[in-house]
């Protein structure tokens, strides 16, 4: 028997961990997230979701469309985990025509204008909270107050594209970091662990993230690296100036256990295409996440900062590549 010479390209081994393995098992592990934000503000929070989800499917077709391609991408469960993890940061109250938009800026600016998937430089769902930031200001920073009424519309949901709506919900209240930054108020942990307290959908429960942060974790989803720099760099800067001055600023646990620290670290900063793939990188743009969230929080215009840390670190993502790739064997370190 005639045998013949195979010959290949590395790599010689592979994953078993597949691109919509990953996002599906993500997509798996929000399911909790979701329930608890529907418990806490009812039929706004899947309203929101389902608005999202629709605007980065529709997007996503668009432009594959647009290439004649095959609209394959949208099997991988991609867009559909944009989508939800965009809807994870809004308020409830927050009107479904800006969510569309949201939705739109996510998939087309953040994703496929940089060639699609695995191309972009930036977290796709942050690119599109942020544009919305910058579009919508009052809008994205009106929260409501977790009532347990599931068939009840919050803020101005259901407002007209462009024209001022009337709120159909009047219980508003600012968010514990807001409390905090501006009033010097501030909330009980027990609340910030288990989620009744104002904020976006994905901050309902500090508790709740954390397990699923170890599940995903365990399942080797994610690099347990990255959220691991986060929370550590941001217990030691946050205790640090506790220390210093407890009057002036919130202590270490009120800084994990509040705002979109832990969705960011856990969902946001995780993301294989905009976050280093080298050791050392990972270490670096988690601390460089944690060291610009506190900064932010206590010495910038805005209560919250994940959002911007996890973009401004997501532009230095190739840079840290560069810096601290591995050589080579049989290369010149500088070669």
């Amino acid at each position: 028997m005639k045998k013949e010479l195979i010959l290949s390209t590395s790599p010689f081994l592979h994953d078993s961990a597949t691109t919509p393995w990953i996002m599906f098992q993500v997509i798996y592990a929000l399911i909790p997230i979701i329930a608890a934000a529907a418990y806490f503000f009812g039929m706004s929070a899947l309203l929101l979701i389902a608005v999202t989800v629709l605007a980065c499917l529709v997007t996503e077709r668009i432009f594959t469309a647009a290439k004649q391609e095959e609209p394959s991408s949208l099997k991988d469960g991609s867009a559909v985990l944009t989508g939800i993890l965009l809807a994870l940061t809004l308020p409830p109250g927050f009107p479904l025509w800006m969510a569309f938009l949201g939705g739109l800026a996510a998939i087309g600016m953040g994703k496929m204008i940089w060639g699609g998937l695995g191309q972009n430089i930036f977290n796709p769902a942050l690119l599109g909270r942020a544009f919305l930031q910058s579009s919508f200001p009052t809008a994205i920073t009106t929260w409501s107050v977790p009532d347990g009424q599931f068939f009840s519309f919050r803020g101005t949901n259901l407002a007209l594209p462009f024209f001022q709506g009337e709120s159909l919900d009047s219980a508003t209240s600012a968010t514990p970091l807001a409390l905090m930054k501006f009033q010097q108020e501030g909330t009980e942990w027990f609340k910030l662990l288990m989620g009744n307290t104002s904020g976006s959908l994905g901050e309902t429960s500090a508790a709740l993230l954390l397990l699923v942060g170890v599940y995903l974790g365990m399942r080797r989803v994610f690099d347990w690296r990255i959220p691991v720099s986060i929370i550590l760099t941001v217990t030691v800067l946050s205790s640090i100036f506790y220390v210093i001055n407890a009057e002036r600023f919130p202590s270490p646990d009120f800084m994990l256990l509040s705002g979109g620290l832990l969705l960011g670290a856990i969902f946001m900063a995780t993301d294989p295409v905009t976050s280093p793939y080298t050791p050392k990188g990972v270490w670096y743009f988690g601390f460089g996440i944690g060291f610009l969230v506190v900064l932010i929080r206590l010495f910038g215009g805005l209560p919250e900062g994940v959002m911007y840390a996890v973009l401004l670190m997501n532009s230095v993502t190739p840079l840290l590549n560069k810096l601290t790739r591995k050589r080579v064997y049989g290369h010149l370190k500088n070669g």
